[in-house]
């Protein structure tokens, strides 16, 4: 075997594993769920610029012409909150990250106590399916901000 067949060789490995996932990850996609055009979640308390004493406060979450529905319940016009702190949107189309700063309520939570540390925070809601994964168009609060003490 030549040294440009042993080069070509791993190269044609990645195409056919390439071709091989390329359908299952197109209709992945392609799975995306729609939401109505005039959904609306919104932040009942906090408000915006909100001064919080201590660490530790409710979040309650609102949302308007669709329903809550926890993970794993796929029925139309329904999906589940996320609370975006401190970060940026996820892209559009994938699941939306669990960690710290992306708060997952699956049971269909629309109220929630968080502690956050002293400080500025942003705090953004935003919509999953029952996949976790943002609708098209995403359904997403405005940023807000609240300063913890």
């Amino acid at each position: 075997m030549t040294s440009a067949q042993r080069l070509a060789a791993p190269l044609v490995a990645l195409m056919f594993a390439v071709l091989l996932l390329a359908p299952q990850a197109a209709a992945w996609a392609a799975e995306v769920t729609p939401s109505p055009k005039d959904a609306q979640v919104y932040f009942i308390w906090p408000r915006d610029g909100e001064v919080i004493n201590g660490g530790k406060f409710w979040v309650r979450m609102g949302l308007r012409n669709m329903g809550v529905a926890p993970k794993g319940v796929n029925r139309p016009g329904t999906g589940h909150h996320h609370l975006i702190v401190d970060s940026e949107l996820p892209p559009a189309g994938q699941p939306i990250p669990s960690d710290r700063n992306h708060l997952h309520f699956g049971a269909g939570e629309t109220e929630a106590r968080v502690e956050l540390p002293p400080g500025k925070h942003t705090l953004q809601l935003l919509l999953g399916d029952q996949d976790h994964v943002p609708h098209d168009p995403p359904i997403h609060s405005k940023k807000i901000t609240v300063t913890v003490r």
